[in-house]
């Protein structure tokens, strides 16, 4: 009888346990299927991102200006994160923070999942990271913006911020072209995190589109090197350089000082990122003369030859006296020696004897009071007043280049206009694979009557330092005056300027330069803006396969005298 109570008892005890297995296990297959399918998957399968790489910014060859290079980011999961692991110290020791910064970010952050740590780490550091096996730090794939010419060409092409998103410059004005679009997958990750299968792809990525610039790298390294040497060389506060292609508007080179290197993540808050060239204005002062004496030629009022006489050196304007640079008196002389000795009263009488509107309209065909659409972010347009119809003084001085503001960019592309045979074409920093025909804003005859005067202000003129050997260039001088804080001018404070074209027989490049505040005995145009336009077309020349044009027109005239005197015999 005991042995029997004691066999029923064990019995229903095992009924019992039997049941209970069996209740959960219809329990866990029933009832809480769902929930622990979703905490199961929870911390085994991820949807994760795959990053876009950004499109390849080059130059017009080829040559990469800015490059997606892959990196990879640390980041902590707080919930998975022991904060008393044992390699607590070493990780702090590779992240070069303190053990405390890891704790205090850990319980920060204890309800997230994921936290960044270090972005776009190095590949030493992440492989040290990688070695350690600590749960709940892990990498994620990312890129990193590279920019192999790093000041060289950084006004222009600009950057990206941490995420890869367009700033400044190009790299902005392009972000919709160059930013990819990300994809995306679920995957099974182990319990370290790492992903041990890939089971669908969500969302397949796209990166962005490449950009092929018209610059020319080489062109923009010698530009740079020589801007930045006169820069220096003359204690100047800034400068700018742009080359323009005169036959399809392209940019071929801009450059301006001082400048920064991209490639380092630093806030500068000293107006280093601008692009000057596009963005900043200046009075040019006597580099607009070219325009002043073109609307007189493009109005039919007077003709190369016409003579006009400048005595005795200096004129009165509505009470206010307009005089020749250093007192000069140039006495009776025709209207290419007016530009290619640069008088203010010449240019002054010449101004004076046309309908105001008449300047007005030479000045807007140029491009002057208006944006290039360029499409470079922040251009400027300058300003251009309109001259009050009574005010003579007002439109004598903007004859001769103050009164209104241009870029280097804008004096560039009216340079370029006389080059191209009076033809104005969309200024581009786009490689161009077809040549915009272009709008003829000035007759042919006229633009090739400024190209022969603006030839002779190199030859026997004061751009004599912008001569290259072999070849004729043509351009026209510019010394102005900076603007007192207070209103009127300082006495002591110059922007000094070159704008001219090369070769001059056939222009093929539009180069201005630009240098502010130099210091020291020289500052005209003449002196220190002049050269600089020397040596960068010189390169563009060499490096563009142009052959010498003064070559060309001294075999032009052998030729001639060949055939006189065969005549003769």
């Amino acid at each position: 009888m005991k042995f029997k109570s004691r066999y029923i008892l064990i019995s229903i005890s095992l009924l019992i346990v039997v049941s209970g297995l069996v209740w959960r296990v219809v329990s866990l297959q029933v009832f809480e299927q769902d929930f622990l399918r979703f905490e199961g998957e929870r911390r085994t399968i991820r949807v994760t991102g795959t990053p876009a790489y950004r499109g390849i910014i080059t130059d017009r060859n080829g040559e990469p200006l800015a490059i997606s290079t892959p990196v990879d980011s640390v980041w902590m999961n707080p919930k998975e994160f022991d904060l008393e692991h044992p390699q607590l110290l070493a990780l702090a020791a590779v992240l070069d923070v303190s053990p405390e910064q890891l704790i205090d970010k850990a319980q920060g952050n204890a309800n997230r999942e994921f936290v960044y740590l270090q972005r776009q780490v190095t590949p030493v550091v992440a492989e040290q990271i990688r070695s350690l096996e600590i749960p709940g730090i892990h990498l994620k794939s990312e890129y990193r913006r590279y920019y192999p010419a790093g000041e060289v060409t950084a006004h222009v092409v600009g950057f990206t911020n941490i995420d890869e998103r367009g700033k400044e410059g190009l790299e902005f004005a392009f972000d919709s072209w160059l930013r990819g679009i990300g994809g995306s997958k679920r995957v099974i990750r182990d319990r370290r995190g790492r992903e041990v299968q890939i089971l669908q792809g969500l969302q397949e990525m796209r990166g962005g589109q490449d950009v092929t610039l018209s610059l020319e790298q080489r062109l923009q390294y010698l530009a740079y090197r020589e801007l930045k040497t006169a820069v220096a060389s003359h204690n100047a506060i800034a400068g700018s350089a742009v080359v323009l292609d005169v036959e399809t508007g392209e940019v071929l080179a801009m450059v301006n000082q001082p400048s920064f290197n991209p490639n380092l993540r630093i806030k500068l808050r000293d107006g280093r990122y601008r692009n000057r060239a596009v963005t900043d204005m200046f009075e040019p002062g006597s580099v607009m003369k070219t325009f002043s004496v073109l609307s007189a030629l493009q109005h039919d009022l007077v003709t190369p030859t016409t003579l006009v006489d400048t005595s005795p050196g200096w004129m009165t304007v509505d009470g206010n006296i307009v005089r020749e640079d250093k007192s000069k008196n140039f006495g009776l002389i025709n209207v290419a020696s007016i530009l290619q000795k640069s008088s203010n009263v010449g240019i002054s009488k010449l101004t004076l004897s046309q309908p105001a509107e008449y300047l007005w309209d030479t000045y807007t065909r140029l491009g002057f009071g208006i944006s290039t659409g360029s499409g470079f972010p922040g251009e400027s347009a300058g300003t251009l007043i309109k001259p009050p119809k009574r005010g003579s003084f007002v439109l004598v001085t903007q004859a001769f280049g103050y009164g209104l503001s241009v870029t280097p960019l804008q004096l560039a592309q009216a340079y370029a206009i006389l080059g191209a045979g009076g033809v104005k074409r969309p200024v581009t920093f786009l490689k161009q694979t077809e040549v915009s025909e272009g709008e003829q804003v000035i007759e042919p005859m006229v633009a090739r009557q400024m190209m022969d005067m603006l030839a002779r202000v190199v030859e026997q003129g004061s751009g004599a330092k912008a001569k290259v050997m072999g070849y004729y260039t043509a351009g026209k001088t510019g010394t102005a005056r900076k603007v007192a804080p207070g209103g009127g001018y300082q006495k002591d404070r110059h922007v000094a300027v070159f704008a001219g074209l090369a070769p001059a027989s056939h222009p093929r490049f539009a180069i201005v330069v630009m240098i502010d505040d130099p210091q020291g005995e020289l500052y005209y145009g003449s002196q220190i803006a002049a050269p600089v336009f020397s040596k960068i077309a010189a390169g563009a020349l060499r490096l563009f396969n142009i052959p010498p044009d003064m070559i060309e027109a001294q075999n032009l005239r052998v030729a001639q005298v060949g055939e006189n005197t065969s005549h003769h015999d």
